[in-house]
């Protein structure tokens, strides 16, 4: 498992959804930057999507096992 999935797993609920509002705007933001031509960087947009998905899919983990 890498450093960052590590990390995200010692976070709780609330943390993780803090985290996940604070990445989506710097997603939002990378996209305005890619669309006018200033991000250099485009394989960021990339790395940025996966941390969505990684996150959203541990908050769904922790809700289920809340269920259960």
């Amino acid at each position: 498992m890498s450093k960052e999935l590590i990390d995200l797993r010692k976070k709780d609920l609330d943390q993780l959804d803090q985290e996940l509002a604070a990445v989506r705007a710097e997603q939002f933001s990378m996209r305005i930057k890619h669309k006018t031509g200033q991000l250099n960087e485009t394989n960021l947009l990339k790395i940025n999507r996966r941390k969505v998905a990684r996150i959203k899919t541990l908050i769904t983990e922790m809700k289920n096992k809340e269920s259960k």
